[in-house]
C-alpha cells in the first residue's frame, strides 16, 4: 500500500469467530485484485476467545478497532464505513470468505454503474451450494407471497447468471460505494442486527442508489445457526423485531399488523407441516410462527448483548 486513499477497503466484523475470522483474512489475501490498492479493517466486537489476539499476532497493516462492549452490526458497519479511506468498502461478515475473482467482479460492477451503491455476490453455503441472498424489499405483497409459499419464485433475487439490478442484498459480503453511504448517513443503528442492510438499501433507493446482485462474484457465507431452540432464540426475536421495526418504519402501523398475521400464518401452516416430515424443525418453526405475531416479546440479541455489557461493567467497577 501507498500513502493514497486505496480503492477498496476491506472492513469485518468479528464476533467471537476467531478462527472463522482467520479463515476470512486469509481468503481475502489470497483472492485481492493484484495491483488493486486496498486496506484491511478489522472490528472486534468485544470478543471473549482471543479474536483481537490473532489479528495481532497476523502483523502486517491490518487496522483492528477493539469494542470494549457488545454492539450491533449497524453499528459497527457504520463504524467501519467512516473509518474507512477507500472509494468502496467491501464489509463482511467473520464467517463469510471470498473466492477468487469476487472483489474484482463487484468494483467492476459499481465502476461499471455509477448509480449504484451496492454490490453483492452470489452466497454459498459451507457445502459450495447458492442460497437466497438478494431479495425484494418487505411488505404486505411479499408477505402474502410467503403466506402462499411462493417466497423464492416472487421474492428471491439472487437467480440467474448476468448482473442485475436487485432491491437489496444480504451484508455478510457487500460492496458498498462509500460516497452513496455518507449521503444518507450510513446504517440505521437502531438496528442491532437483521434488517440493517435493507433499510440501508431501501433508503439509499429512496435517495435515488440502486443495488446489484451480481453472480460471477462468489463467496462462502458459513452458516453458524444453532439447530437448538435454547441457543437460538433470541436470534429469532431479534429478526422478527427488526422486520417489524422496518415495516413501521416505512409502511407503517397498519402494513406491519398484517405482515405479522401473514408471516405467523406461513410459519405455522410450516411448523404443522413438519409433524408428518422427517428432521423437519417444528419446534423452531412454532417459535418463528409465536414471534412473527408478538415481535415485541422475549429476550433479543440485543437484550442479551446489553445485560452482558452491564455485567462486564460491574465486573471491572468492583475489581
Amino acid at each position: 500500500m501507498t500513502g493514497l486513499a486505496p480503492t477498496l477497503s476491506y472492513c469485518v466484523v468479528n464476533t467471537n469467530g476467531r478462527d472463522y475470522l482467520l479463515a476470512c483474512l486469509a481468503a481475502i489475501e489470497a483472492t485481492h485484485p493484484e495491483g488493486m490498492e486496498h486496506e484491511i479493517l478489522v472490528l472486534d466486537n468485544a470478543s471473549e476467545d482471543g479474536s483481537a489476539d490473532a489479528v495481532r499476532a497476523l502483523g502486517g497493516e491490518i487496522r483492528l478497532i477493539e469494542r470494549k462492549q457488545r454492539t450491533g452490526k449497524a453499528k459497527n458497519d457504520s463504524t467501519l464505513l467512516r473509518e474507512a479511506r477507500g472509494r468502496y468498502c467491501l464489509l463482511l461478515n467473520e464467517d463469510s470468505e471470498l473466492k477468487s475473482g469476487a472483489a474484482a467482479a463487484l468494483v467492476a460492477a459499481l465502476d461499471d454503474d455509477p448509480q449504484a451503491a451496492l454490490a453483492g455476490p452470489r452466497l454459498l453455503d459451507s457445502e459450495g451450494d447458492p442460497v437466497p441472498c438478494a431479495w425484494r424489499f418487505p411488505g404486505v405483497g411479499v408477505a402474502v407471497a410467503g403466506a402462499f409459499f411462493l417466497h423464492r419464485r416472487f421474492t428471491v433475487q439472487s437467480t440467474g447468471w448476468e448482473t442485475h439490478q436487485v432491491e437489496w442484498a444480504q451484508s455478510s459480503a457487500l460492496l458498498v460505494r462509500r460516497r452513496a453511504a455518507e449521503r444518507v448517513s450510513y446504517l440505521d443503528t437502531s438496528f442491532f442486527v437483521y434488517y440493517d442492510e435493507c433499510d440501508f438499501a431501501k433508503r439509499l433507493a429512496d435517495a435515488g442508489w440502486r443495488s446489484l446482485f451480481v453472480p460471477d462474484a462468489l463467496a462462502v457465507h458459513h452458516d453458524q445457526l444453532s439447530t437448538d431452540l435454547a441457543a437460538g432464540l433470541p436470534r429469532i426475536v431479534e429478526f422478527h423485531r427488526n422486520r417489524d421495526k422496518y415495516m413501521l418504519k416505512h409502511h407503517g402501523a397498519e402494513a406491519a399488523r398484517t405482515v405479522r398475521w401473514l408471516t405467523a400464518w406461513s410459519y405455522a401452516a410450516r411448523a404443522f407441516a413438519a409433524l408428518f416430515i422427517p428432521k423437519q424443525p417444528a419446534r423452531i418453526y412454532w417459535a418463528h410462527a409465536r414471534q412473527a405475531l408478538h415481535p415485541e416479546r422475549g429476550e433479543s440479541l440485543r437484550d442479551r448483548a446489553e445485560a452482558q455489557n452491564r455485567e462486564s461493567s460491574s465486573m471491572r467497577s468492583t475489581s
